[in-house]
């Protein structure tokens, strides 16, 4: 069966854990502990990010991880553009294992429409 990419997204959605930038903007606010990773492309990541987020691509995510989480109940929220590829990101963490990973639908775009913090 063919598929495009929102529905593989829609698909992948189903099996994940989601939460709104709104959510993340208060657990920043609350001071709860997590790691926020940006895994857009290295180009995007350049021009401007989420405060306090680190930047593990997801071309390389399933390799890089284990560098920035040691631990694989960890609290990760992961974030792209709009939502899309940080839900596949999110599932294939969950299949290494990861047991805490949420993905932040509405991504980048959804945080500056937010006016959430930023560092360029």
């Amino acid at each position: 069966m063919k598929k495009t990419f929102h529905e593989l997204c829609d698909d992948v959605k189903k099996n994940i854990k989601e939460c709104t930038v709104r959510d993340v903007m208060e657990m920043k606010k609350n001071n709860e502990e997590f790691i926020l990773v940006d895994i857009r492309e290295d180009n995007e990541f350049e021009k401007g990010r989420i405060k306090d987020a680190i930047h593990v691509g997801k071309g390389i995510i399933e390799r890089d991880i284990h560098l920035h989480v040691d631990e694989h109940d960890r609290k990760i929220i992961l974030y792209c553009g709009g939502g899309y590829r940080s839900a596949i990101a999110a599932e294939s963490l969950q299949k290494m294992g990861y047991t805490n990973v949420i993905s932040m639908d509405g991504g980048w775009k959804g945080w500056n429409k937010e006016e959430g913090e930023i560092e360029l």
